[in-house]
């Protein structure tokens, strides 16, 4: 099995509850995952570009996990995408396409239940249809963009189990992600 590259977003870490937990699990299992926290690495938000293009070129499986609010990641998500993904590096004729093949997901935490992210509902669309904007950039850059991963419900006062039932959900998540012969969607 290769390492995942776990790139987090998350402005607050340290005063989260889901993502925190799914950092510490994940950290467990250094020979499975490479965690890369953006906001530890980079507190000032300016990137290394060229450490952040290399740590992907390292690795052909890649997630990122963050909090999804106001309908789309943390801003400093949206930074490394907008820097990291340079033209002749991730697009471009003469790019190489440097994303191209990795198999790429997102695995987002919500404060809605699922039921409120359904079409029909007062906020009219569901998850597939508020992450296409990401599953349109990895088309773009010739990545291979696979079903997400999504954990529902945070602004409802989530319990200790709420909180512990993520975990193995998760990480059979990324089992399967990773599972090289699976054509199954995760």
């Amino acid at each position: 099995m290769k390492k995942t590259l776990i790139i987090v977003t998350h402005p607050d870490i340290n005063n989260s509850v889901i993502n925190k937990k799914w950092v510490n699990e994940l950290e467990k299992f250094p020979e499975r995952f490479h965690v890369h926290q953006l906001h530890q690495v980079y507190p000032d938000q300016q990137f290394d570009i060229a450490a952040e293009q290399k740590l992907v070129e390292e690795h052909d499986h890649i997630i990122f996990q963050f909090p999804y609010y106001w309908y789309y990641g943390p801003a400093l998500l949206k930074k490394w995408l907008d820097e990291v993904l340079t033209h002749g590096w991730a697009y471009g004729s003469s790019s190489g396409f440097k994303f191209r093949g990795k198999k790429v997901a997102l695995a987002i935490s919500l404060g809605l239940k699922e039921e409120h992210l359904q079409r029909g509902t007062p906020l009219k669309f569901n998850i597939k249809d508020l992450t296409t904007p990401y599953e349109a950039l990895f088309d773009w850059i010739k990545a291979d963009y696979q079903p997400l991963f999504a954990y529902y419900g945070m602004t409802f006062e989530p319990s200790e189990e709420w909180i512990e039932r993520s975990v193995p959900l998760y990480l059979d998540f990324l089992d399967r992600f990773n599972s090289e012969n699976d054509d199954r969607n995760v």
